[in-house]
């Protein structure tokens, strides 16, 4: 088995473990590079992807889960995750998780797990294999290629998982680093992504990013109000006791997306 790895684990007793289980399993298998946080990993994966052809992903990272990896770069390769807990699999699963290992990982568990990626016939470059064959099929002329926006996000309601559509969002709402989801009927949830990912995810003839902090749905807009210092204040039509003011930059960008120009 002759690939390339990355692994991304922010304990490095664990990072070295699995890379002694990975070169006794075969050692065809080389460790391309080895990253403890998202901050890392995002930047690593923007300009090296094409040098691996599978990736180890701890969920549990020195600045946060590696779920938010996903939004902010497009992993073109089967991931493996690796966790202390339980309660990841959905999730791990929907981002290109082809295998879920629970710690500490034995090398019995890995070896399986890598059975499973050779007796699945999962070919590891496929990414680029599918980019190549994507090439070599001819556009209708004058076509565009149309791009897809999330239609719906996963939530945990105590010990539920639930669906919301895009449809049900009237704005998310950034405190920090946690970022939340509330519906049209005011009811609110923590979602693993980041404003800036979520930006790329929803179809912006229906979302606008008003500030740093809040991206509000077009459908739950109530009212725009002339604010100070030729802002504009938006009125959600959900329960809503703060301000959600169009920053001054984006004012003229709103003017046209609340129009249609969009």
């Amino acid at each position: 088995m002759n690939i390339s790895v990355l692994i991304i684990e922010d304990e490095i007793p664990a990072a070295e473990k699995l890379e002694r289980h990975l070169r006794k399993y075969s050692e065809g298998i080389t460790v391309a590079a080895k990253i403890q946080s998202v901050g890392e990993a995002v930047q690593w994966l923007r300009t090296n992807q094409d040098q691996v052809d599978l990736i180890f992903m701890d969920i549990q990272l020195l600045d946060g889960k590696s779920f938010e990896i996903f939004p902010q770069v497009n992993i073109e390769k089967p991931v493996i995750f690796i966790t202390a807990f339980n309660d990841y699999a959905l999730e791990a699963f929907k981002n290109k998780g082809i295998d879920y290992l629970l710690k500490p990982v034995s090398f019995a568990d890995l070896s399986a797990s890598l059975d499973k990626l050779k007796d699945l016939s999962i070919k590891l470059t496929w990414g680029k294999k599918l980019e190549a064959i994507k090439e070599t099929v001819p556009m209708a002329a004058g076509a565009m290629p149309q791009k897809s926006y999330k239609t719906r996000f996963m939530v945990k309601l105590g010990d539920h998982i639930r669906s919301i559509t895009a449809e049900q969002i009237a704005l998310l709402f950034a405190d920090g680093r946690d970022v939340y989801l509330f519906t049209s009927d005011n009811k609110k949830f923590i979602i693993d992504y980041t404003l800036e990912g979520l930006d790329e995810l929803l179809d912006p003839k229906y979302f606008f990013r008003a500030n740093r902090s809040y991206i509000v749905s077009i459908h739950f807009i109530q009212d725009v109000v002339v604010y100070s210092n030729s802002r504009l204040k938006i009125v959600p039509s959900i329960k809503w006791e703060q301000e959600v003011i169009v920053s001054r930059e984006k004012v003229n960008e709103f003017k046209s997306w609340f129009d249609g120009e969009h």
